[in-house]
Order: structure tokens, then C-alpha cells, then sequence
């Protein structure tokens, strides 16, 4: 991606007199830890005596910022996805037709993938399992992610690009699981993936059931 993960906003440290949010360097440093150790462990066998060591701060700082490990991974996770829900509603700007800003969507989440392993591996690997996923803050931002994906596929309804006759969360289901399904040996096993490639065949594969006749 063009622009890097780590300069995230963070909404829950108060603003600075200029409002800046940016967080304080030793929770970057615990954040930066747990990216790091993701790349080569699942969450599950980390510690937090481990990501307080790689961080270079004591286990103490970290239950400072966060709950727990979990509540970490969470907050993580929520921050890329609030950063990616920008940049993809940057990256629609100026084009026009539902079928442009779908194909645009696709790329863009591919292109995620592609990017950043350890952010596919937490959204597709490690939280799903957790039974207050539902309740988390990345849950809220997806939910936000779903809420764009919808309108676009209302719009494209109302204009006749899209079919009308199947329902848009359907379609919004299938796209979705076609992107994650495809890069799920990236994420697993660190097979490469080629955003520009996979666009072009899914949605040659897609809009053939979901254009309007």
C-alpha cells in the first residue's frame, strides 16, 4: 500500500494542545512489538513478558494502555482498520458506477492483504475465534466497512448496473468471502498473492452473477 500503517490515529489518548493524537512512544513501541512477533508467531503462543521484551519496556506498561493481550491485539487491529476505512473511502473518491467502486474495493482489499500479512492474519486468523469479537472495537469498524460496501451495492441496484432480484448483503457475503478465501494461503503460509491479477479474474467471475442482464 502507498501509505504506511504505523502513523495511526489513536482515539483513545486525549489531544494534545495542537490535537494531535498521536500515541505515546511506549505504547507505539508495545504495538510495534506485538506486529513484529506476529510475523513469525500465532497470538495464542505469545506472551506478554515476550512482547514487553521485544518492546523494550516493562510488562507493567503495557497493562497501563491495555486490559490485556487480547484487549492489545484488539486495539491493533482497530487502528489498521480504522487507517484501511480511510484510505478506501481516499481511494473511491472521483470514480463513478457502482461496478468501478466495487472493482476499486476489491483491488484495494487484495492490495491490503498483499501488504500487510500480519494485518490479514489477525482480521482472518487469530480474532474470529474469540468469543467477545462481536462485542470488540474492530467489530465496529468492519460493521462500518460492511455499511460502505452495502450502499455501494444499493446504488448499483437503483442504477441498473446490478441486478435486483438477489439481496446486496448476499453479494456483499460472496465478494468478501472470495477475497478472504483467496488469500488465505498468503496469510497462512506466505504464498504471494497479485492484487492487479486476482482483481481482474474475480470480477470477471463476479460481475458475470451480478450485472443486470
Amino acid at each position: 500500500m502507498a501509505q504506511s500503517l504505523t502513523g495511526r490515529k489513536d482515539v483513545s489518548e486525549p489531544a494534545a494542545p495542537n490535537g494531535d493524537r498521536t500515541p505515546p512512544p511506549g505504547r507505539q513501541k508495545i504495538e510495534k512489538a506485538l506486529r513484529s512477533l506476529l510475523e513469525n508467531k500465532e497470538f495464542s503462543a505469545i506472551t506478554t513478558s515476550e512482547i514487553a521484551k521485544t518492546a523494550g519496556v516493562t510488562e507493567a506498561l503495557i497493562y497501563k494502555y491495555f486490559k490485556d493481550k487480547r484487549d492489545l491485539l484488539y486495539q491493533v487491529l482497530a487502528r489498521d482498520l480504522e487507517h484501511h476505512l480511510e484510505l478506501a473511502q481516499l481511494h473511491l473518491k472521483g470514480i463513478n458506477g457502482a461496478r468501478n467502486k466495487i472493482r476499486k474495493l476489491i483491488w484495494f482489499y487484495l492490495n491490503a492483504y498483499a501488504e500487510e500479512r500480519v494485518f490479514g492474519q489477525m482480521l482472518m486468523l487469530e480474532v474470529l475465534s474469540f468469543h467477545d469479537f462481536y462485542q470488540s472495537a474492530p467489530f465496529q469498524v468492519l460493521k462500518k466497512f460492511a455499511s460502505l460496501e452495502l450502499g455501494i451495492l444499493k446504488e448499483g441496484i437503483e442504477t441498473g448496473e446490478i441486478r435486483a432480484d438477489l439481496p446486496p448483503a448476499l453479494i456483499r457475503q460472496v465478494i468478501r468471502g472470495s477475497i478472504e478465501n483467496t488469500c488465505l494461503a498468503w496469510v497462512k503460509i506466505s504464498q504471494k498473492i497479485s492484487p492487479d491479477e486476482l482483481t481482474e479474474n474475480l470480477c470477471r467471475l463476479l460481475f458475470k452473477g451480478i450485472e443486470k442482464p
